[in-house]
C-alpha cells in the first residue's frame, strides 16, 4: 500500500532504515554503503510495504551530492596528486577511456543509443571515493605509496567526472537527449559551456579563495561553534546553488570548488571536522534515495546484462588499470592494489546515472544495471583486497613473465654504474623516503653515514639520483630490490615506510643475505610492535611511544634545574 509520507517521515524512514541496514552490513563485514542502498530498496516503490516520497528523497539527495562533493574538494590536494602524477594522471585517463569504450560496446549490443552508451560507460569507469578511502584505512595503507597512487588515481577520475557532469547537459541535444541546443554547432556548444565554467573557476580562484576563508575566519572569531558550522554548510550549499543559477554549472562542480577554496583557510581542518556529521547524514540520505530507484527484478529479468556489467567493473577496468601500472614499471603489489581499489563503482556513478535519466539519455534499465553493479561490486570489494597478497604470490610463482615485466631493462631498478662502490659497504639501507624516511636520510647525510634508499615511488627515485643520492626503485619486500641496494654488505636495514605489510619479507631477505645485519623498524600499531619484538625483529619504534618519550624527556629536562634548586641543602 502506498503512503504519502511527509518530509519528516521520509527523513525518519531513510535514516532509521539506513542505520539498521548499515549495522547489518557492518556485522557481515561489508561497507555500510551496501546497507544504505538496501534500505533504499526496501522503502522504494519496487518493493511492497511503505513507499517513501521519491520526489522529496531526490531533493534531499541533491543536498547529499553537494555535501559529498564539498567534502571531496575540502580534502583535494594538488600537492598529493603531483607526487604521483606520472602514474595517476595517464593511468586514470586511459582507464576511463577503456572502461567507457567497454560500456559503449555493451550498450551497442543491447541496442541502446550512443548517448546512452556514453553515460553508461562513464558511470562504470569511475570508482567510489567513499568505499576506496574506507578500504585503504581498514588495510592501514592509506598513507603508503600504493594508497597515495590509488587516491591520486581517483582524484583524476573525480575531476574528469566533474567535467563530464558539466558537459553532458550542453551536449545532450546532440547525443539524442533533452536539453541543450542541438541547432548550434558542436564547437559553439562546447565553447559556451567551457566559457561559463571558466568564468566560474576564475571567480572562485580570484575572489572566492580570498573572500570565503576570510568570512570563515571572521565567524570563527565569534567563538560560536554553531555559527562556524552554519557558515561552512551555508558556504557549501550557497556556492553550489549560486554557481548553478549565475554561471549555469552543476551543483556538483560548485560544491567541489567551495571545498577547494575553503581548503585555503587555516581553519580547513576544523571546517572538515565540524561539517562531517551533517555531511555523513546527508550522504546516507543520498545513498538511500539512490537505492529507492533500484528495481531488484532487473537481476531476475536481465541476469546476463548484470553479469556483463559486473565483468566490466571487477575484471575489465581493473585489469586495464593493473596492466597500465605495470607498464609504467611499478611493482606488481602496486598494480594489484590499484586494481582492487578500482573494482567497484559508487557515488559518482549514481550522479552520472541521475543526470543521464534527467536528460533522457539513459534508459531506466541502464540505471538499474548501474545500481546492481554498484551493490555487488561494493559488497565483494573487501574480498578483492584480501586476495591481493595471495594473488601476488601465485602470479610470481607461476609467471616468469610477470617478474620480467616488473624489472627488465628498468634503469631505476639498479644503482647506476657511476655509483661509488666504496660507499656500498657498511652502509644503511633505508626503505621508504616519506616524511620519516626523509628526516632519517637528512641526519645520516649530516653525519657522513653512507646510505641507499629503496623507494617504490619512481619520481622520488629520479629526484634522489639528481641530488647524487644512491636510490633504487621497487618494492623492498622483493629480494631483487634489496639485492640491488647491496643489503649483503650493509650494516643496518631501516624500514621507515608506513606500509609495514611486507616487513617480514624484507627481514627474511636481509638476514638470509646478511645474518649479522642490524634492523630498525617503524610500526603503526602497538600490537604489531609487540609481535615484531617477540619475533626478534630488532629495534621497533611505535609512533605514540616515541612521541610520549620525547615529550617526557623534554618536560623532565626543563624541570630538572628548578627541581635541583628547590632541593639544594641549606
Amino acid at each position: 500500500m502506498h503512503h504519502n509520507l511527509s518530509l519528516i517521515t521520509t527523513i525518519a524512514a531513510a535514516l532509521g532504515f539506513g542505520l539498521l541496514f548499515g549495522m547489518i552490513a557492518l556485522k557481515l563485514r561489508l561497507p555500510a554503503l551496501v546497507g544504505y542502498l538496501a534500505a533504499g530498496v526496501l522503502i522504494g516503490p519496487a518493493t511492497p510495504g511503505f513507499v517513501a516520497d521519491v520526489g522529496l528523497a531526490g531533493q534531499l539527495s541533491e543536498i547529499g551530492v553537494m555535501l559529498l562533493m564539498f567534502g571531496v574538494g575540502l580534502h583535494f590536494s594538488i600537492k598529493d596528486l603531483m607526487e604521483v602524477r606520472k602514474v595517476a594522471l595517464p593511468g586514470a585517463v586511459l582507464q576511463i577511456v577503456v572502461a567507457t569504450m567497454m560500456g559503449i560496446g555493451l550498450s551497442h549490443l543491447w541496442g541502446w543509443s550512443f548517448g546512452a552508451g556514453l553515460v553508461f560507460g562513464l558511470a562504470l569507469s569511475v570508482a567510489s571515493t567513499v568505499v576506496l578511502l574506507r578500504a585503504l584505512e581498514d588495510k592501514g595503507i592509506l598513507d603508503s605509496l600504493n594508497g597515495r597512487i590509488a587516491v591520486g588515481w581517483l582524484v583524476v577520475e573525480d575531476l574528469v567526472t566533474v567535467l563530464m557532469l558539466v558537459m553532458l547537459p550542453a551536449l545532450s541535444g546532440i547525443l539524442g537527449g533533452e536539453g541543450g541546443d542541438s541547432s548550434k554547432p558542436l564547437w559553439q556548444t562546447i565553447g559556451i559551456t567551457l566559457a561559463q565554467v571558466g568564468a566560474f573557476v576564475a571567480f572562485m580562484l580570484i575572489v572566492g579563495r580570498k573572500l570565503f576563508p576570510w568570512l570563515l575566519w571572521r565567524v570563527a572569531k565569534t567563538g560560536s561553534r554553531e555559527m562556524f558550522t552554519l557558515c561552512v554548510i551555508a558556504a557549501a550549499v550557497g556556492i553550489a546553488y549560486g554557481s548553478s543559477e549565475i554561471f549555469g554549472v552543476s551543483f556538483a562542480l560548485g560544491a567541489f570548488f567551495a571545498g577547494m577554496v575553503l581548503r585555503e583557510s587555516e581553519l580547513s581542518h576544523r571546517a572538515a571536522e565540524e561539517s562531517l556529521p551533517l555531511r555523513d547524514a546527508f550522504s546516507v540520505l543520498f545513498f538511500v534515495s539512490v537505492g529507492m530507484l533500484f528495481d531488484p527484478m532487473v537481476i531476475v529479468q536481465m541476469p546476463l546484462h548484470v553479469l556483463a556489467v559486473i565483468a566490466v567493473i571487477i575484471f575489465g577496468k581493473s585489469l586495464a588499470a593493473g596492466l597500465l601500472v605495470v607498464a609504467l614499471r611499478y611493482p606488481l603489489n602496486t598494480a594489484l592494489t590499484v586494481s582492487a581499489s578500482l573494482a567497484q563503482i559508487g557515488e559518482f556513478s549514481f550522479i552520472l546515472a541521475g543526470v543521464g535519466m534527467q536528460l533522457k539519455l539513459l534508459p531506466a534499465e541502464g540505471q538499474s544495471l548501474i545500481l546492481a553493479g554498484a551493490i555487488i561490486s561494493i559488497a565483494v570489494n573487501p574480498l578483492l583486497f584480501a586476495a591481493v597478497e595471495p594473488l601476488q604470490k601465485w602470479i610470481r610463482s607461476r609467471s616468469e613473465l610477470a617478474r620480467r615485466m616488473e624489472r627488465s631493462e628498468d634503469p631505476l631498478a639498479g644503482l647506476p654504474m657511476s655509483t661509488d662502490h666504496a660507499k656500498l659497504s657498511g652502509q644503511v639501507v633505508l626503505v621508504g623516503y616519506g616524511r620519516v624516511g626523509k628526516r632519517i636520510a637528512r641526519e645520516l647525510g649530516a653525519r657522513g653515514v653512507h646510505f641507499v634508499v629503496a623507494e617504490q615511488n619512481r619520481e622520488l627515485v629520479e629526484e634522489l639520483r639528481k641530488q647524487g643520492i644512491a636510490a633504487v626503485a621497487g618494492d623492498a619486500g622483493e629480494p631483487a630490490v634489496l639485492i640491488q641496494a647491496h643489503i649483503a654488505r650493509a650494516a643496518m636495514l631501516v624500514v621507515a615506510t608506513p606500509d609495514t605489510s611486507r616487513v617480514r619479507a624484507m627481514l627474511d631477505t636481509a638476514r638470509a643475505l646478511n645474518p649479522g645485519i642490524k634492523t630498525v623498524l617503524r610500526s603503526h600499531s602497538e600490537t604489531e610492535a609487540a609481535l615484531l619484538r617477540t619475533e626478534n625483529a630488532g629495534e621497533v619504534f611505535f609512533g605514540e611511544h616515541v612521541l610520549a618519550d620525547s615529550m617526557s624527556s623534554f618536560v623532565l629536562d626543563t624541570l630538572a634545574p628548578a627541581s635541583n634548586k628547590t632541593h639544594q641543602p641549606k
